[in-house]
């Protein structure tokens, strides 16, 4: 319009210089050939634009969601720009529509299995369990947590957590009850060595011995706690009394091994009150 303008002032000017004459005959030839460019039709290229807003980034692989922001960018451009030929328009259509139907749909991970594991144990009281076995677990919740957070985590890396994780917790030792292995050893230790025979002895003595390495081993397990059990058990069932040996009479020195004069005192301070017994009721016949 403003080519065509001046070439209609210098053509009604009379006195216009050949220069100005060829000046605004280039200026407008110019002008004419532009018109040949058409301005493209943006209204496809707006509406595959604005297709692309309910795509979500975390549904598709990192590669192929840069590809669509790449020729979403251009789009944009071309959009924007108001002198944008349709041959630009044309080109990024196609480049938009190539990188949606390049859109490589991401891999769902399931993560439910690892989340419900890693709750469970985090609700585990430790000093429940033997240290060892408690120790050897946590690397492995430390892992499956890091996984749990991972949102690039795939789905072999989640179920390898959750699978050594799962080791780990079946791995665990409960701390057992040793009230009952305690109670036997008091009771032992409560006994007078010099009331039974030697041999039955040294079994509870020896028994004793191990039981207690149980009782204050922190590792120990249930099976060996209950196993101390039962042989200090049949250890004190089987102790044998220590017999007394019969005085003969008017044997004065009849020995009495040592550690028997617990055993003995008792007997013989029975014969003693029955001996005065009789000779009180021997004097209350002569009286009479």
């Amino acid at each position: 319009n403003a080519a065509l303008e001046e070439a209609r002032v210098i053509l009604a000017n009379d006195n216009a210089t050949q220069e100005e004459v060829d000046a605004s005959f280039a200026r407008l030839a110019t002008a004419m050939h532009m018109l040949e460019f058409l301005k493209g039709d943006k209204a496809e290229l707006q509406d595959l634009v604005d297709s692309t807003a309910d795509l979500v980034e975390g549904n598709y692989t990192e590669e192929s969601w840069t590809a669509l922001q790449e020729a979403l960018t251009n789009a944009n451009t071309v959009l924007n720009n108001e002198n944008a030929m349709q041959e630009e328009v044309d080109e990024a259509y196609d480049n938009l529509q190539a990188a949606i139907n390049g859109l490589e749909e991401a891999e769902v991970v399931d993560k439910s299995l690892l989340e419900a594991m890693v709750n469970k144990v985090l609700g585990l009281e430790e000093d429940k369990y033997i240290a060892s076995s408690w120790q050897a677990m946590l690397p492995e919740l430390e892992a499956a947590q890091e996984v749990l957070g991972n949102e690039k985590a795939t789905q072999a890396e989640v179920d390898e957590a959750c699978d050594a994780l799962t080791r780990g917790y079946l791995n665990l030792r409960l701390k057992p009850n040793k009230d009952l292995l305690q109670s036997l050893i008091n009771k032992a230790n409560g006994l007078n060595s010099a009331s039974y025979t030697a041999k039955t002895w040294a079994v509870v003595e020896n028994e004793v011995i191990k039981a207690q390495a149980v009782l204050e081993d922190p590792e120990a397990s249930e099976a060996e706690v209950k196993a101390a059990e039962n042989a200090l058990t049949k250890a004190l069932e089987g102790l044998e009394m220590k017999s007394v040996e019969p005085v003969k009479a008017g044997d004065t020195t009849a020995g009495v091994k040592t550690g028997d004069a617990v055993s003995m005192m008792y007997p013989l301070l029975g014969l003693a009150i029955a001996s005065l017994g009789f000779y009180g009721n021997k004097k209350r016949k002569r009286v009479n």
